[in-house]
């Protein structure tokens, strides 16, 4: 039976949810006495709770949201991505780990100037800085426009809760109270989506699980197509390749992500954390494909209509509404808030530390662990407050125009990371000159690349930003993910050979990794 709308218990529970948020960055607070304890923890948190916390960082609210919508107009074939993580980091962690824990002290990309140099070092944490900063903004926009919908809320007044929330969370309680909010959050999301799926696997009385799954399979909303050699549409073969450097760009150089490394105990803490991460990632991914592959096959029955010029992005959040129990329905929308906190703290945490340790320490190495806190909690609250104004000014610009080509103007100069990686940690020959090289090709690729395939509306009209008729870009943008790092890679290694390369210590690379291996395998023997 069809609900009319929320009841008191299910306000009472979202507003649970918000004050419970608040109350751990209070309690999390009394802890936060220095810098190192603000960003790492002090090696205090357990291996599963940073596993929860990686999990439920890489699940933002745009996830619970975008992966049901894009399963019901299409298939699964956004999932290739987060498949292909597992396939890249199985062994890579056994090495990644270790290797950051021994070399970096906060910021993932000190590593990359020990290895290389200044300007990489620079150009790597500038890039996360404008790539999360441009994100956050968007999640809290997307997510406060669909909590708005359903809560019949002023959408200023989501925004400013929730941005509120999320500050008082990271300023006060730090990774911490970033890591144990996750936690719950990461439970609450999985749980939202569990009942969701089990609701539609039964759609009917004389419909079970193996009808429902078997009707979207034969309705094609259940695959991972088209399987062509077209690296000009979104293809299979398009979302395995970007697949493959987004697992190693977020594992190997994502700032959220290594921080947590950092959190653990020890090196074998930190390996069963970030596999817990991985491996509870996707099949939650995989959950809320099949719930927009379910939706689909909900809404064929004849009893299940839709309402008349409903889009497909509002057609969860419309099931959500209108087919959960009382209570379920505050407990799914908390999920989808939760989601969006459990993403956004992380970024505003991780920014402050990249902040403190990439260019204030840099500028006052002088500085004591008390001026660096104050200064990471002063970065915090700037970072919050800018997300804040960027998702209001998405409401007036309503989600498009200058502020959105802006944001992807700023993602171009994040190209090219994944490749600085791996020369820092497979090559011995690769330098900072050659590097240098390599990066200044990739923006300028980068930018060609963007400028010739992004349309803009021009008197109603759309036309590229630079049309070069058959020089356009011809491939997918997705494309662009994988050829920025392949630029800076193979670029990179070729001009370093044109440089006097210093020798670099073993304990950079790869190299320095298998040889302590052998050593420990003689002694054992």
């Amino acid at each position: 039976m069809e609900q009319t709308g929320l009841q008191i218990l299910d306000y009472a529970i979202i507003l649970l949810s918000i004050l419970g948020t608040i109350y751990m960055g209070v309690y999390f607070s009394k802890r936060q006495k220095s810098s190192e304890n603000y960003f790492a923890g002090s090696g205090r948190i357990p291996s599963w709770a940073i596993g929860m916390s990686i999990f439920a960082t890489l699940i933002s609210s745009v996830t619970f949201l975008a992966y049901p919508s894009a399963a019901y107009k299409s298939n699964w074939i956004l999932l290739v991505q987060g498949l292909m993580v597992p396939v890249v980091l199985v062994m890579m962690i056994w090495v990644i780990v270790p290797l950051f824990r021994k070399v970096i002290g906060l910021s993932t990309y000190e590593y990359f100037e020990k290895r290389f140099g200044v300007f990489p070092r620079l150009y790597s944490s500038l890039a996360f800085v404008f790539m999360h900063f441009s994100k956050m903004g968007t999640v809290l926009y997307l997510v406060s426009l669909a909590l708005s919908s359903m809560l019949q809320v002023d959408i200023f007044i989501v925004i400013g809760t929730l941005g509120v929330s999320i500050i008082i969370l990271t300023y006060l309680g730090g990774i911490e109270a970033v890591i144990w909010m996750d936690v719950i959050q990461g439970f609450l999301l999985i749980g939202g989506g569990l009942f969701c799926l089990f609701i539609l696997l039964y759609p009917a009385p004389e419909v079970g699980p193996v009808e429902a799954i078997g009707e979207a399979i034969s309705l094609k909303k259940i695959g991972f197509g088209p399987y062509d050699m077209d690296l000009g549409q979104l293809t299979f073969i398009v979302m395995a390749l970007n697949g493959v450097f987004y697992a190693i760009q977020k594992y190997a150089t994502d700032q959220t992500i290594v921080q947590r490394y950092l959190t653990a105990q020890n090196d074998k803490e930190a390996k069963r954390a970030a596999y817990m991460g991985v491996f509870l990632s996707v099949p939650v991914w995989t959950v809320f494909m099949l719930i927009g592959s379910l939706l689909f096959v909900f809404y064929q029955l004849p009893n299940n209509v839709l309402p008349s010029e409903m889009s497909v992005d509002e057609v969860f959040p419309y099931f959500i509404m209108t087919q959960l129990p009382v209570g379920v329905t505050g407990l799914v929308i908390s999920a989808i808030a939760a989601a969006a906190i459990s993403s956004l703290d992380s970024d505003m945490n991780c920014l402050a530390a990249v902040g403190v340790e990439d260019f204030y320490t840099r500028f006052n190495p002088k500085s004591t662990t008390q001026q660096r806190l104050w200064v990471g909690r002063f970065l915090v609250l700037v970072a919050g407050l800018a997300s804040v104004l960027v998702a209001v000014l998405y409401v007036f610009w309503e989600g498009e125009g200058v502020l959105g080509a802006v944001f992807e103007l700023y993602a171009i100069f994040s190209a090219g990371i994944v490749g600085i990686f791996l020369l820092a940690l497979f090559s011995r020959s690769a330098n900072n000159s050659g590097v240098t090289v390599g990066i200044i090709v990739c923006i300028l690729f980068t930018t060609y690349a963007f400028l010739t395939s992004t349309p803009l509306s021009f008197g109603g009209e759309k036309k590229l930003l630079l049309d070069l008729r058959s020089y356009n870009f011809p491939h997918h943008k997705y494309m662009l993910g994988v050829y920025s790092h392949l630029i800076v890679l193979i670029v990179g290694y070729i001009a370093s050979r044109f440089f006097k390369s210093p020798k670099v210590p073993d304990s950079l690379t790869i190299h320095g990794y298998f040889k302590n291996r052998n050593m420990k395998l003689k002694k054992s023997s």
